[in-house]
């Protein structure tokens, strides 16, 4: 045994008398020494043990490592082929009616592959096929591969990671129905506001007349307001306006007023009732709204008439809007709510209510505002809201269907992009995958 290797020491016999001497007998220390000796080889062969174990585990924990790189490597290169994918997918769903078969497929190919610039990716691919359902509604279906050479699995046999993506993109050319509703009071006279208002608009139309790919997929109306709005005097002879002792059917000049609570927040179809119906209305220079139509030359020229006259009422501004896209009277060019018809508002103001028909405190205005937005968007309308420097940004924003359908614009030459942005978001192409 170990324990033979030391020297035996004596022990005094029971009973004797001699002192214990273990603390100070010099036998002790050395006794205590060379069992730390034992202790440390001891040590020594455990920590050779655990060296044999890590070298055992380093393999795998350094293959884990390098897998985890090259699978980082894939995945950020499959991001960006995804990427590049879905961009080529919506660029050519634009064009896409207008090319043969053959055609899609190149124009297609040279916009991925000026995208996706990885040449660490090798043997890439890349096919484009269009699926037609019905006249102006199609499906770009897309698919792209590749494959990366690892630097690291490859020692765990594995040379190469493949990389996939697809994409589709759905064209339905819907029926869009815009009614732009456009503040035309005085003070879209200053900081060149109505200027870059007529430019901007018309960049909306020339952007949806090109996405046009039938001719009757979009239709815009334009509605200028401040106080009243101006329909035009061919109405003169309509049941459901009303004149009075001061405007009469022949001085009329084609403005109304708003209609009588809660008719002035609602697309209630007027009938006999006095509440239901339009109270004629004086008016000066405001330029005269034009209903819903596919003219676009019209449209533009009509853009041309608006001048800054007047003060604010947002709500008549909203509810003739409405009024615009749907079947009920007055404005009557609407087509039905249908899953393929979108009907959307653009509203834009560039100041505070000051005055409606019943009074000119503007928070009893803007209550009226609130309400009408509130029943334009519970009946599937969407609305767009472009603040222009000045105005109430809590209820304009509230109007917005989205916070990211509200503009607050500070800088009127700032409304080109705006209305290239909303028209873009309108141009009827939507990722499906």
């Amino acid at each position: 045994m170990w324990l033979d290797r030391f020297p035996q020491e004596r022990v005094p016999a029971l009973g004797s008398s001699a002192p214990n001497k273990d603390a100070r007998d010099p036998g002790a220390p050395r006794l205590a020494a060379r069992l730390r000796r034992l202790a440390g080889a001891l040590r020594a062969d455990r920590a050779g043990n655990t060296t044999l174990v890590f070298a055992l585990a380093v393999v795998p924990i350094f293959g884990s490592v390098g897998a985890a790189i090259d699978y980082s490597r894939a995945s950020s290169a499959r991001t960006a082929m995804q990427a590049a994918l879905d961009a080529t997918a919506l660029m050519i769903s634009k064009d896409a009616l207008d090319l043969k078969s053959a055609q899609v497929q190149t124009k297609a190919r040279s916009y991925f592959l000026a995208m996706f610039n990885h040449p660490e990716i090798k043997s890439v691919t890349a096919a484009f096929t269009l699926q037609i359902h019905a006249p102006g509604d199609f499906t770009v279906l897309a698919s792209s591969t590749g494959s990366m050479d690892t630097a690291f699995v490859r020692l765990l046999g594995v040379p190469q990671m493949p990389i996939k993506t697809t994409a589709q993109v759905r064209w339905g050319y819907r029926t869009l129905e815009v009614a732009l509703a456009l503040d035309n009071t005085g003070s879209m006279a200053q900081k060149n506001k109505l200027t870059e208002l007529k430019a901007a608009v018309k960049l909306l139309l020339s952007t949806l007349k090109a996405n046009s790919k039938t001719p009757d997929d979009t239709k815009i109306a334009i509605v200028p307001f401040n106080t009243v709005v101006n329909i035009g005097t061919a109405y003169a002879t309509a049941p459901w306006l009303s004149f009075d002792s001061t405007v009469t059917s022949s001085n009329w000049n084609g403005c109304v007023a708003d209609r009588d609570q809660p008719y002035d927040v609602k697309d209630t179809t007027p009938s006999g009732a006095a509440p239901t119906q339009f109270p004629a209305a004086l008016c000066g220079t405001l330029a005269q709204a034009i209903p819903l139509t596919n003219d676009w030359t019209a449209l533009t020229s009509m853009v041309d008439t608006m001048t800054p006259v007047g003060t604010t009422n947002v709500t008549i501004g909203a509810m003739w809007a409405w009024s615009a896209l749907t079947t009920n009277e007055p404005f009557t060019q609407g087509k039905p709510v249908a899953p393929d018809v979108e009907k959307v508002i653009i509203l834009l103001t560039d100041g505070l209510n000051t005055q409606n028909r019943f009074t000119t405190v503007p928070s009893q205005i803007d209550a009226r505002t609130q309400q009408v937005c509130a029943n334009i968007k519970a009946a599937n309308i969407k609305m767009y809201v472009v603040r222009v420097i000045e105005g109430n940004a809590t209820l304009l924003s509230g109007c917005a269907t989205a916070p990211n359908m509200y503009y607050d614009v500070q800088v009127a030459s700032q409304l080109t992009d705006v209305f290239a942005s909303i028209a873009a978001s309108l141009s009827g192409s939507r990722l499906a995958k």
